[in-house]
């Protein structure tokens, strides 16, 4: 799959090694894919990480990553739209290159939240659109064709901003294009969320 190709390129998997090793405890992982995530799960921190992605053959793929010894992983059909699992359960949802290719962000945000604990975090890595006039215009003109070739992945989605307004309390956010990367392509906000 191409996206699976782009999504395991260096400076993605460079960010998802920023982001993943800080999820402890009962752990969510929306839009698991192929398993791209899971060798970089600290496997002393996590109690069981369980995954959910709509695709068949990328879970099949998933079941088969890499991963650290002794983590305990399962992989389960589900959309982050509609999380199948009850309120308060989770201590981190991991969120990782996803909100891109979902069919609505602002509703897999407020199950992510729904999901968590009191105190539980949203652990997120993202790409979406560029703070520059400039290169957001380009993200607008090549999304339509993108979208098409890219599993459903926009270009013009709102990070941070999509987070707040599903009823999250950004903890810490960073954001920067990636190197070697074009720009349209490229700006990506990190961090992590607590609910408000």
């Amino acid at each position: 799959m191409p996206i699976d190709c782009a999504c395991s390129a260096k400076q993605i998997s460079q960010q998802r090694a920023r982001i993943v090793p800080e999820a402890k405890g009962r752990v969510l992982e929306l839009g698991m894919g192929s398993g791209l995530n899971l060798p970089f799960y600290d496997a002393g921190k996590v109690s069981l990480l369980q995954g959910v992605d709509p695709s068949e053959p990328l879970r099949r793929k998933a079941e088969h990553a890499a991963r650290p010894s002794g983590l305990r992983v399962e992989i389960l059909p589900g959309r982050a739209e509609a999380l199948p699992f009850e309120a308060g359960v989770f201590d981190t949802v991991v969120c990782t290159f996803t909100l891109c290719s979902v069919q609505d962000p602002l509703a897999a945000l407020h199950e992510a939240r729904r999901v968590l604990k009191p105190g539980g975090r949203l652990l997120f890595c993202e790409h979406g659109l560029a703070p520059d006039a400039g290169v957001a215009a380009w993200q607008r003109r090549i999304e339509p064709v993108w979208k098409r070739i890219a599993g459903g992945c926009h270009l013009t989605r709102p990070v941070a901003a999509a987070i707040a307004a599903a009823g999250f309390r950004l903890e810490r956010r960073e954001a920067a294009y990636l190197p070697k990367t074009p720009r349209w392509a490229g700006w990506n906000e990190w961090g992590s969320a607590l609910p408000a």
